[in-house]
């Protein structure tokens, strides 16, 4: 099959052609929808941000122990990620529509569980509160995650594949405008009504989108004609259990002490055991997970590892731009997430620009163009000085603060590759696997993610100690003359910013290079795809 030819359906029917039978209007209503299910998911994902420590105090967890509420966290992006493939594998056999009301209802019931957590005296006898608070938070991660790639999907389905990234781009930016707003949205809710009523309010919201959703998505029927596929099941379990043991074998809630946690190495180990189980499944199960059949290999596995990559630059992000803005300009963790504000800002418009440009310069370009954005914006953040607050670049004769411009074009790199990754595997993957194929790229983004924070933990230990080893503290005892100890003291303190400088320009560097290697990688998406036929 040529690369740029639309692909054919099990009915004869192209991809390009199947979504022409909804209006145009009635296909922008069905993803506006849709996305707004992806905003709600993802504004819970990052609730906990701001009100953990108030629902620690809640289940009689110390503030001093707050390693004891990492369920609390692990619980939801286990669920996030473990049943992505599956529910993905379901949506092509069942259709978008219901197993979005699906995933809307398990998020309902996960919200009811979380926010009655401890309230119901009889319960209380029968399940501990921790843990009804923490499998409430697994089942929002299951239903909630699940929503962005069965909405890809959908996207896939409604829109021929030049039209799709745009669209996409979109969907993306609703899931990435939930970090954004999610810290936020939870810190009003809580002084509003409690961090309990955060997920009270779920439960209206997720009935009138399950409303919404029944009669703006269209049903299977009306999407298309073809065969319904079966669904690997076993494939699915094997590896959702895959994934969730790697998912909390890899975070981990002190990462000060060590890389990994101490239950980290076995539960990694037991992850990898699973996988290759999953692996040996498919190679011999008559149904797949994932039928590469006919599939273009190169495009399909350049978009799970540019994910992959992409990831693990975000994570970097996310969680050094913070560390730097509390330890080098000395902010409280509320201003130093205004710092990260405007990397998490850039990022959504540079997802609904990525799916504008693709359709037009065509995935590969677009997505190479991110990352060397993203690279460069890294390169120059490694040489981010001491004094950051009073750096300033001059663009056209204005004298612009360097911190806001580096850290918005990453933003802007990072965000322009997430259509163009999702649009490269609904392009090579035939129809009725769009679900499982979408979910496959978010799981990878996820875990490039946790592996990211796990490597950047292994780095960030090693080189700080390394750098600080001949460091001393000085102390004001014995015959110190005050002076004298004022002086070593600031020589000290010098000396400890100066490492954490090094320490930092490396990381970033690392990531520049890491951008660079997704560059690369982007050269083997394919490519522009070419106009879909008018009917």
């Amino acid at each position: 099959m040529h690369p740029s030819s639309p692909q054919q359906t099990p009915a004869g029917t192209t991809v390009a052609e199947a979504p022409n039978r909804l209006s145009g209007t009635r296909r922008g209503v069905a993803i506006g929808v849709g996305g707004a299910a992806v905003l709600l998911a993802a504004l819970d994902a990052y609730v906990v941000v701001t009100v953990l420590i108030d629902i620690a105090t809640s289940m009689s967890i110390a503030v001093n122990r707050l390693q004891e509420a990492t369920p609390i966290v692990t619980g939801f992006l286990l669920g996030y990620v473990a049943g992505m493939p599956l529910l993905g594998g379901l949506s092509d056999k069942l259709g978008r529509r219901a197993v979005i009301q699906l995933c809307l209802a398990g998020f309902l019931v996960g919200s009811a569980l979380t926010a009655a957590a401890g309230t119901f005296g009889p319960l209380n006898d029968l399940v501990d509160p921790f843990i009804q608070l923490v499998a409430g938070r697994a089942l929002q991660g299951v239903a909630g995650g699940a929503l962005l790639p069965v909405t890809m999907a959908l996207v896939g389905d409604l829109w021929d594949e030049r039209r799709r990234p745009v669209i996409l781009g979109t969907v993306g930016a609703a899931q990435e405008l939930g970090s954004v707003l999610g810290p936020l949205y939870g810190a009003w809710l809580a002084a509003l009504i409690g961090w309990r009523g955060i997920f009270w309010v779920n439960i209206p919201l997720a009935i009138l989108a399950i409303i919404a959703v029944h009669f703006a998505l269209p049903s299977r029927e009306q999407q298309d004609d073809q065969p319904r596929p079966k669904v690997d099941v076993v494939g699915g379990l094997l590896l959702a259990v895959a994934l969730g043991l790697l998912v909390v074998g890899l975070y981990n809630p002190d990462p000060e002490r060590s890389v990994l946690p101490p239950w980290g190495l076995a539960t990694t180990a037991a992850g990898g055991g699973a996988f290759l189980l999953f692996l040996v499944w498919e190679y011999f199960a008559r149904t797949r997970l994932v039928d590469l059949t006919g599939v273009r290999k190169a495009p399909f596995f350049a978009s799970l590892v540019a994910s992959v990559v992409a990831g693990a630059a975000l994570m970097v992000t996310l969680v050094d731009i913070q560390l730097v803005a509390q330890t080098l300009l000395g902010l409280d963790a509320t201003d130093g997430a205004y710092v990260l504000a405007r990397f998490l800002i850039a990022l959504p418009i540079g997802a609904i620009l990525g799916g504008i440009l693709a359709p037009r310069i065509g995935e590969r370009i677009v997505t190479a163009a991110g990352f060397v954005i993203a690279g460069a914006a890294y390169w120059l953040i490694s040489g981010w000085p001491s004094d950051l607050l009073a750096a300033r670049h001059t663009i056209a004769g204005l004298a612009l603060p360097r911190l806001d411009v580096d850290l918005i074009i990453a933003g802007l790199g990072l965000g322009l590759v997430i259509a163009p990754l999702s649009a490269a595997v609904l392009r090579v993957v035939p129809a009725a696997q769009h679900g499982v194929a979408s979910a496959a790229v978010v799981v990878a983004r996820t875990m490039g993610m946790l592996i990211g924070i796990a490597a950047l933990t292994a780095w960030g230990l090693h080189r700080f100690q390394q750098l600080t080893a001949d460091l001393v503290q000085p102390l004001p005892f014995g015959n110190v003359d005050p002076e004298e100890f004022a002086i070593q003291l600031s020589q000290y303190e010098t000396a400890l910013r100066e490492a954490l400088l090094t320490e930092y320009k490396e990381i970033f560097l690392i990531t520049a290079a890491l951008c660079a290697l997704g560059a690369l990688i982007g050269v083997f998406l394919g490519p522009r795809p070419a106009r879909a036929p008018q009917p």
